[in-house]
């Protein structure tokens, strides 16, 4: 894997932040875009732009072809069982939404239970908060241990035959964390629930095959693996999506219109309601083939080299705490440096041309659970380096050298 061919085909990298080179450590946030995905969307909408499904002109057809194409390259990408099985979203926020409100609030009841973890994203928390207090369901936690994984005996413990559904994400965006979800699957499925999983931090980075992990519904977001923002997808398994009623209704989405009564379409059109997002399905589909011309395996070998190697780096330094376990985690490592707020330490990081992210991560309660407010995390993608993370670390020895001074 040449990593200098790949950095070349990122068009932002090559760029000075505040007199610096750039060093992008904050892909887990949003990743930069290579230029065959620029060019994707701009080429749509020079040459092919029209709206999909209804036009029989050419440019229709075009588009309807691009956009559908997406889709079968967003299904074999997670090795679905079939492109009807996939749902254009905005995104991860919007696929966990429709699961939420579409499937949950008609299964759940009082007496139920839906499972989730305390390191959930808020977006894999806010509805199922969302949907227990409209169904009278109980939200309960599979707890975690010190280092910040879970135990398959937890989970076995916290799974009930009362359990509706077990919502988790794949990999966690704080800890870095790479969850059992197989395993977990199965004993959701032993107690008849529903396994859903946030994907949004494990796609971009490893090999992901649902029917494999056999989850119910998958869930992840196009602009954290070189995609456009504002397109993402929901995998689901056939017979739940197609006993699943639309939350948004308008045009396309409808088979028969009558002025008191309407029938809604077959999967996965009952879900995509109105004028789609066709160019970042485009710009989704240029991006998926990027990926798998470098070759998932060899991203995933690649970030967890970074991410041991930033491990091992920023662990040497004096005062600074690191989150989540040694292992068995993808390309992020979040820290605190003593005495030094994490907003303090991004700021001084831009100054040197150096992004990373700070704040919660919209992972409040997982904040409580660390014991901090907020934290500081750098995280690698495919056109990140070694040096990237020398640069880092050099950076904070100067900060820590910095507020050392300033306090004392």
């Amino acid at each position: 894997m040449n990593i200098n061919a790949i950095r070349e085909q990122f068009p932002i990298l090559h760029q000075e932040v505040n007199g610096h080179p750039l060093v992008y450590l904050d892909s887990a946030a949003s990743s930069q875009k290579p230029r065959s995905v620029i060019d994707a969307v701009k080429r749509y909408y020079e040459l092919d732009n029209a709206n999909v499904h209804r036009g029989v002109h050419t440019l229709g057809s075009r588009a309807t072809d691009a956009y559908e194409g997406a889709r079968e390259k967003v299904a074999a990408l997670l090795n679905a069982g079939a492109a009807e099985q996939i749902i254009f979203t905005r995104g991860t926020t919007t696929a966990l939404n429709l699961v939420a409100s579409s499937y949950a609030r008609t299964v759940c009841g009082d007496g139920d239970e839906i499972v989730i973890t305390p390191m959930e994203h808020h977006s894999n928390l806010i509805p199922w908060q969302q949907a227990a207090k409209a169904t009278g369901a109980t939200l309960k936690y599979i707890p975690l241990q010190p280092d910040g994984t879970i135990s398959i005996e937890d989970a076995e413990k916290t799974i009930t035959p009362q359990t509706k559904v077990v919502a988790v994400t794949y990999v966690s965006n704080v800890l870095g964390v790479v969850n059992p979800i197989k395993e977990l699957a199965q004993i959701a499925h032993r107690n008849g629930a529903v396994m859903v999983v946030d994907g949004a931090q494990s796609t971009p980075h490893m090999k992901v095959d649902v029917q494999d992990l056999d989850v119910d519904f998958y869930a992840f977001s196009g602009h954290k693996m070189c995609g456009p923002t504002g397109i993402g997808a929901l995998y689901g398994k056939k017979k739940l999506l197609e006993g699943m009623e639309p939350i948004e209704y308008g045009g396309e989405m409808i088979d028969f219109v009558d002025l008191y009564e309407s029938t809604w379409k077959d999967i996965p059109y009952r879900f995509e309601g109105g004028t789609p997002i066709i160019a970042g399905a485009v710009g989704l589909g240029a991006a998926i083939d990027f990926l798998n011309e470098i070759g998932m395996d060899n991203i995933d070998k690649h970030e967890k080299h970074l991410a041991a190697y930033a491990y091992e780096k920023l662990s040497a330094m004096e005062g600074i705490e690191l989150y989540g376990p040694k292992t068995n985690r993808v390309g992020l490592v979040t820290f605190n440096l003593e005495d030094v707020h994490p907003h303090d330490v991004a700021t001084v990081l831009d100054s040197k041309g150096i992004a990373v992210r700070a704040g919660h991560h919209c992972c409040q309660p997982l904040m409580r659970w660390l014991n901090v407010s907020a934290t500081a995390r750098a995280s690698f993608y495919v056109y990140n380096t070694e040096e990237d993370i020398d640069r880092l670390a050099d950076a904070l020895i100067q900060t820590k050298e910095f507020f050392g001074h300033a306090i004392g």
